[in-house]
C-alpha cells in the first residue's frame, strides 16, 4: 500500500464534509458514467437548468499524474455549476507532505496557464514539530496569523481576500493533516461574489468584481465566497484501517475507492490477487503489463521483483538493439511479487493465475520464459512456498509443453536445498526444461541465460545437500577456516545521526557505538523464532552472553520462556509492562518492535516516553512505585512542552520497527520524536540490520546456515545500507563472495519516509576506521539518495561507495505502455516516482556524476564490488580481515523435523482426527473435502465414530436421530440439574457437567439402554417372547424409544418417522423389526395386566 490518487469527486466530498469555514461555497456536483441512465438523474439544479453547468472528466488526469502519451477511455464525468468569475480571481494552492514538514504552495495567479508553480509559487512549511504541539492557538501547527506574517500571500493585494485565504488555508491544512492526505492541489481556487444559494448574487456582472489591483474598494464590505473548481488529491492508503469505523473517509455513505491510473484498468486476474492479498498477512502483488509478452516472472520479495523487472527490460532492449529476437521492454509480460511466507494454497493460487494468463492464446513461435526468482529469504521456508508452485506446474504440464515454455529458477533461504531439489526433479517428471540455481549463482544471472547472453551451466551436484550438511560445512575448524582471529576494535566512536535532509540541518549525536558484542535489546512481541535466531547468531559469533535481555508481551502476566544457548537451555523473562522490562534491564539499549501496523506507533511512542521516565529516575537510583507500572498509550502525553523530555539522557539508543503499512503521518511523528530523544529509528517496513560478529535484529541474515555461509559470524570490511529487507540478505551473499565480508548492514525500510536515511548510516560508516568501502542499494521514489550526493560534493564522505538504485524499468515500462511514470507502483510503499527527480535513472546519473561507482545494471553489481575491493587491497588502502571459525550451532528440533532429518515416536496417537498438518483431518479426510462434499453432521460422525465415510442413507439417519432427540424438555434429569446448578450461581462448565453426570437409563438416557437391550437380545438369538420373559424374571424394565405417555392408538411421531425412514432406505432392519415384535408382546393384554 502507498500514497494513492483518488477521484475529484472523493476529494471534494472529503473537503466539503470536513472543512468548517463559512465562506467556502460547497457547490453541488454529480458524477455521471457513460453507462448511466441520465433520465434517472434527480438533481433539480441539473434538470431545470437553474445554472449553467460545467462537465469535466474525473479520471485522475491532473498535474500530479501527467498524461503525456497516455491513452484511455473517458467514461467518468463530473457535472458542476459553472462559477462566473474573472481570471484575476483565480489562485493556485497546493499542500503536500515531505519528511519533516507539510509544504503549502500558493501563487496569486491560477488556472490552466499557471506554468511551473514549483519554481514561482510562494512556499510555506509547517514543521512536524509544530503539528505535534497541543497549542490551543494552532490548528495542526498553523494559524492565520502565522500565514499573514509570512510571504505566502504577498502576491494578493486585496486585504479582505488575504484574510479569507489565510483562514481557509489554515482550515484546509487541518483537514489535510487529519484525513491523512499526502497531496492536495486546488487549481483554480476562486474567490468571487457568486454563490448559487443567493439568487440576487447570481445575476452579478464583472463590474461588481472585487479585483486584486485595489480598484472598487467601495465594495470591500460585500460578501465574497471561496470556490474550489478543480482538485487533485492523494491519500495515504495505509491509513485506511484508521477510518474503517467512521464516515470521515466515506463518499455518499460508502468507503471511498482508490482507482487505477488513467489509461490503466484492473483486469480480473489483478483484482483476484489483490483480493487474496487483502486477506492474508503475506504480500501478493500482480500487474499485467503485456498479456502477449514472452517473459513472465514469479518473483519472491519486493526488492527482488523490481530488480528482475529492471534486468529484463535492460537486457531486452539490448537484444532488440542488436537485432535479436526481442520486442524490448514489451517482452516483460507482468510485474509482481510474493513475500512474507505465504502458505502453499496462496502460492498455488498465485502461480495458477499467472500460468493461466501465460498459456492463454496461441503459442509464441519463439516460446516463452518463466522466471521463478528471488533473493535469499530471511525467514520464508523456500521448500514450503515451492509446494504450491509445483502443484500448479504439474497441473499445467500439457500447456507448458504446448507453449514451449522454459523455466529458470533461482532461490535461496531456509530449506532452499529441498525446494531446489524438488524443482529440479519436477523438470524430468513433466518433461519441461527447468534450470535450477541457488545462492552460488548471481540473482539475475538467470535473466541473461534466458536471453541467451550467458551460457547455461551444466547441472552439478551441490556441495550442500541439506541444512544439516550446511551446518557441518561452515562450522568446521579445519582447512576451510583460517587460523587467525581478528582483534575487534571496540573503542568508542562518535556516532552522529545526521539530519541534513531536514530544513534546519541540525545534527544530534551520542558518543557510543551503536552495535557491539555487549549490545543487548528488548523484544516487543512473542516472536520466539526470531529470538532463537538472534541467540544462534550470538552463539556462532562467540558472544559471551545473549543479545536478548527480555521480551515484552502485554497479553500475559510476567513469566519466563525457554530458549537455547548452543545446546544448553536458557530462560528469558517476559514482561507484561514495558516499564518493568526497562527498569530491570538498564543495559538494554535496543528495542526491536514486532508489533502489528495497528499498534506499532503507540508502542514506539510509549517506549520513548517510558524511557524518559526511566532515565530521570535512574539518575536518582530509584525504582518506580507500583502506580507507575501500568503506563498506557492513552496516558502518555505526546506533546513537546517538556524541556526535560528533550534533554534527558536516554537508555534506548535504537528502535527497529518491523511492521509494514504504518501511515506516513504517524511515521513522521515518530521521526520527530526520535530526533528530540537522539534515538536512531530503523524502519518501518524493515527486516532490521546486523553487525557481523556482534548483533543482529530479528530475522536479519536468515537462518544459521545462511549466517555461516555468508560469514556473518565475523566482521569484514564492507558496510551496506539498503531499502529492501529481502535484498539485504542478497547483499550479504554478494559481498561475502566478492570481498572479505560484511562489517555492518542495515535495511532502512521501503516506506516513503524511513525512520533513518541512507546518510544517517553512511556517516557512521565514514567515521568508522574498520570499514573500508560502502555499498548502497536505493530504489525509485523519494529523494534520500540526493542527500548522499550532496554529502559527497561537500567532502563529508570520502570512502569508496558503490551505489545502485533499482526501479530503472519504470520509465521504460511507462513509455511502452502509454502511462505516466507515476502510475508504476512497485512492491514497496515508497517505490513510486512522483517526479522525474525521483526516478531511478535520474538518481543513478546524479550518483555517478559525483564520482560514486555505479554499475550498468544490478547484474554487474557483484563484479563492480570485486573490482573496487581488489583495487583497495592492491593499493594498500584496505587490509582484508582474517577469517575465524564459528561455533557449531545445534539444529533446532522442530526445524530438523520439518526438514525430514529426524523422527521421534509420538506420545499420543489418534487415528480419528489429526490437526498437526496444514489442514485438519477426520479419519484421513481433509476438512476442506468434508465441507466441499457436503458430508454434514452425519458424515462427520461417520468419520469420527466408524473411521470411514458412511453411505448417504446412513449419514441422513444419524442426522435424523439428532434432530428428533434434540430436546427432551426441562423435566429430564440432565436438563433439570443443569438449570438448578445454574440458578445456584455456578459457572457454565460446572452447570453442564452436573447435568451430564445425572443422565441415566431411566431418566434422559433410555435411548441408549433400549439400543443395548434390543441389540443384545437379537444377537443372543432370543425370540421376542423369550426376551420379555427373561427381563420380567430378572425384574428389569424394558426401555423404549417412545415417550411413556404415548400408546398404540396414540403413537409417538418421532418413532413413526424413524421407522418409516429405516424401512424405506435400509437394506435390512433386523433390530428395528425385533423391537416392534417386542412391542407387540408387551402391549398384549396378558403382559399389560
Amino acid at each position: 500500500m502507498s500514497s494513492k490518487a483518488i477521484y475529484e469527486e472523493s476529494a471534494k466530498s472529503l473537503i466539503y464534509s470536513s472543512v468548517c469555514y463559512s465562506k467556502l461555497a460547497k457547490n453541488p456536483f454529480r458524477v455521471v458514467k457513460t453507462h448511466d441512465d441520465f433520465s434517472k438523474v434527480t438533481d433539480e439544479w441539473i434538470l431545470h437548468n437553474v445554472f449553467k453547468c460545467l462537465t469535466s472528466t474525473d479520471l485522475l488526469c491532473y498535474r500530479i499524474l501527467s498524461i503525456g502519451t497516455s491513452c484511455g477511455v473517458l467514461d467518468r464525468f463530473l457535472i458542476e455549476p459553472f462559477v462566473p468569475h474573472e481570471q484575476s480571481e483565480e489562485y493556485y494552492l497546493c499542500i503536500y507532505t515531505q519528511r519533516d514538514s507539510n509544504v503549502i504552495l500558493f501563487h496569486h495567479t491560477g488556472g490552466v496557464d499557471v506554468g511551473d508553480v514549483d519554481s514561482k509559487a510562494k512556499r510555506y512549511e509547517i514543521p512536524i514539530q509544530n503539528i505535534m504541539k497541543s497549542d490551543p492557538g494552532l490548528r495542526a501547527g498553523c494559524s492565520a496569523e502565522h500565514i499573514l506574517k509570512s510571504s505566502l500571500l504577498s502576491g494578493v493585494r486585496c486585504p479582505k481576500r488575504v484574510r479569507m485565504l489565510a483562514d481557509f488555508i489554515v482550515e484546509l491544512h487541518a483537514v489535510f493533516d487529519k484525513l491523512y492526505f499526502t497531496y492536495l492541489e486546488i487549481n483554480p481556487l476562486v474567490i468571487c461574489k457568486w454563490n448559487m444559494s443567493l439568487n440576487e448574487i447570481n445575476g452579478c456582472n464583472k463590474n461588481h468584481i472585487i479585483s486584486d489591483n485595489g480598484q472598487h474598494m467601495d465594495d470591500i464590505n460585500e460578501q465574497l465566497y471561496i470556490h474550489i473548481l478543480d482538485v487533485a488529491a492523494k491519500l495515504d492508503q495505509c491509513a485506511e484501517h484508521l477510518f474503517s469505523s467512521s464516515l470521515e473517509w466515506s463518499v455518499n455513505g460508502k468507503m471511498l475507492e482508490f482507482p487505477c491510473a488513467f489509461g490503466k484498468t484492473e483486469c480480473k486476474e489483478e483484482a483476484y490477487i489483490a483480493k487474496l492479498d487483502a486477506r492474508t498477512g503475506a504480500s501478493l502483488k500482480l500487474t499485467i503489463l503485456n498479456p502477449n509478452g514472452r517473459i513472465w516472472t514469479m518473483s519472491a520479495g519486493g526488492g527482488a521483483s523490481v530488480i528482475f523487472a529492471d534486468t529484463i527490460c535492460e537486457l531486452a532492449e539490448r537484444v532488440k538493439a542488436a537485432g535479436g529476437t526481442s520486442q524490448g521492454v514489451r517482452d516483460l509480460a507482468n510485474y509482481g511479487e510474493y513475500s512474507g511466507a505465504p502458505s502453499e494454497e496462496l502460492t498455488y493460487e498465485y502461480s495458477k493465475t499467472i500460468l493461466k494468463l501465460m498459456t492463454s492464446g496461441e503459442p509464441n513461435p519463439d516460446g516463452k520464459v518463466l522466471l521463478i526468482g528471488g533473493g535469499i529469504a530471511n525467514f520464508t521456508n523456500v521448500a514450503a512456498t515451492f509446494k504450491g508452485i509445483v502443484r500448479t506446474l504439474t497441473e499445467f504440464k500439457e500447456q507448458l509443453q504446448k507453449h514451449k515454455i522454459r523455466i529458470f529458477v533461482r532461490r535461496a533461504g531456509p530449506n532452499y536445498q529441498e525446494g531446489l531439489r524438488v524443482m529440479r526433479e519436477l523438470g524430468y517428471t513433466i518433461n519441461v526444461p527447468i534450470y535450477v540455481f541457488g545462492p552460488e549463482t548471481h540473482m539475475t544471472a538467470i535473466v541473461s541465460m534466458a536471453f541467451g547472453l550467458r551460457e547455461i551451466p551444466l547441472p552439478k551436484p551441490s556441495k550442500i545437500a541439506s541444512s544439516s550438511d550446511a551446518l557441518t560445512l561452515y562450522s568446521c575448524s579445519g582447512s576451510s577456516c583460517r587460523e587467525h582471529v581478528p582483534s575487534l576494535n571496540m573503542a568508542s566512536q562518535n556516532v552522529k545521526i545526521s539530519e541534513c535532509t531536514t530544513s534546519d540541518h541540525r545534527e544530534t549525536s551520542y558518543k557510543e557505538t551503536l552495535f557491539t558484542v555487549e549490545t543487548k535489546c528488548l523484544i516487543w512481541g512473542l516472536q520466539v523464532k526470531a529470538v532463537q535466531s538472534m541467540l544462534d547468531f550470538d552463539y556462532a559469533s562467540h558472544r559471551t552472553s545473549p543479545s536478548v535481555a527480555a521480551l515484552i508481551y502485554p497479553f500475559s502476566d510476567d513469566h519466563q520462556l525457554k530458549f537455547y544457548w548452543g545446546a544448553k537451555e536458557l530462560f528469558l523473562p517476559v514482561y507484561k509492562q514495558m516499564l518493568d522490562a526497562m527498569y530491570k534491564h538498564p543495559d538494554a539499549h535496543i528495542l526491536v518492535n514486532f508489533a502489528s501496523l495497528r499498534v506499532a506507533y503507540d508502542i514506539c511512542m510509549e517506549a520513548m516516553q517510558i524511557d524518559y521516565i526511566c532515565s530521570n529516575r535512574n539518575k536518582q537510583n530509584g525504582y518506580p512505585t507500583h502506580k507507575h507500572n501500568h503506563v498506557s498509550t492513552h496516558q502518555i502525553d505526546h506533546s513537546d512542552h517538556n524541556n526535560d523530555f528533550l534533554t534527558n539522557e536516554t537508555q534506548i539508543k535504537c528502535i527497529a520497527i518491523i511492521a509494514e503499512g504504518i501511515p506516513e503521518n504517524l511515521t513522521r511523528r515518530l521521526i520527530q520524536r526520535s530526533k528530540e530523544r537522539n534515538i536512531l529509528l530503523i524502519g518501518p517496513a524493515t527486516v532490521g540490520g546486523l553487525k557481523a560478529g556482534c548483533f543482529k535484529i530479528g530475522n536479519t541474515g536468515g537462518m544459521t546456515d545462511n549466517i555461516l555461509a555468508s560469514r556473518l559470524y565475523r566482521p569484514g570490511s564492507v558496510a551496506y545500507v539498503s531499502r529492501s529487507g529481502g535484498m539485504s540478505n542478497e547483499l550479504n551473499n554478494i559481498i561475502s563472495m566478492n570481498s572479505d565480508g560484511v562489517y555492518e548492514g542495515v535495511a532502512i525500510g521501503g516506506d516513503r519516509f524511513p525512520g533513518s536515511t541512507f546518510l544517517d548510516h553512511i556517516l557512521r560508516y565514514e567515521s568508522n576506521p574498520e570499514i573500508g568501502m560502502i555499498v548502497v542499494l536505493g530504489e525509485v521514489g523519494g529523494v534520500e539518495e540526493y542527500a548522499l550526493v550532496e554529502a559527497v560534493k561537500l567532502g563529508k564522505i570520502k570512502k569508496p561507495i558503490i551505489a545502485w538504485c533499482i526501479g530503472s524499468c519504470g520509465e521504460l515500462l511507462s513509455a511502452a505502455n502509454g502511462t505516466s511514470s507515476g502510475s508504476i507502483q512497485f512492491g514497496h510503499a515508497g517505490a513510486c516516482a512522483n517526479s522525474l527527480k525521483e526516478t531511478a535513472t535520474a538518481k543513478n546519473r546524479a550518483l555517478a556524476e559525483v564520482g560514486i561507482h555505479v554499475p550498468g545494471s544490478f547484474d554487474e553489481l557483484d563484479l563492480l564490488i570485486r573490482r573496487v575491493f581488489d583495487e583497495l587491497v592492491r593499493s594498500g588502502q584496505l587490509i582484508p580481515k582474517p577469517d575465524r571459525p564459528a561455533r557449531t550451532v545445534p539444529m533446532d528440533y522442530e526445524w530438523a523435523k520439518e526438514l525430514g532429518l529426524i523422527r521421534r515416536p509420538v506420545s499420543f496417537t489418534s487415528t480419528i482426527c489429526d490437526d498437526r498438518g496444514e489442514e485438519l483431518l477426520y479419519a484421513g479426510m481433509p476438512i476442506g473435502q468434508v465441507i466441499e462434499q457436503n458430508l454434514g453432521i452425519g458424515g462427520v460422525l461417520g468419520l469420527l465414530w466408524f473411521k470411514r465415510r458412511l453411505p448417504e442413507y446412513a449419514m441422513k439417519f444419524l442426522e435424523l436421530c439428532l434432530i428428533i432427540t434434540a430436546d427432551h424438555g426441562p423435566a429430564v434429569s440432565g436438563a433439570h440439574n443443569t438449570i438448578v446448578t445454574t440458578r445456584a450461581g455456578k459457572d457454565l462448565i460446572s452447570s453442564l457437567v452436573s447435568g451430564l453426570l445425572t443422565i441415566g437409563d431411566r431418566f434422559g438416557g433410555a435411548l441408549d439402554a433400549a439400543a443395548r437391550q434390543f441389540s443384545q437380545a437379537y444377537d443372543s438369538g432370543l425370540t421376542p417372547m423369550e426376551f420379555v420373559n427373561q427381563e420380567r424374571q430378572a425384574s428389569r424394565l424394558i426401555m423404549g424409544i417412545g415417550h411413556r405417555i404415548k400408546s398404540i392408538t396414540n403413537p409417538d411421531k418421532r418413532v413413526q418417522l424413524l421407522s418409516a425412514y429405516v424401512h424405506e432406505h435400509f437394506v435390512a432392519t433386523p433390530v428395528v423389526d425385533y423391537a416392534f415384535e417386542v412391542e407387540k408382546v408387551t402391549t398384549t393384554k396378558v403382559f399389560m395386566t
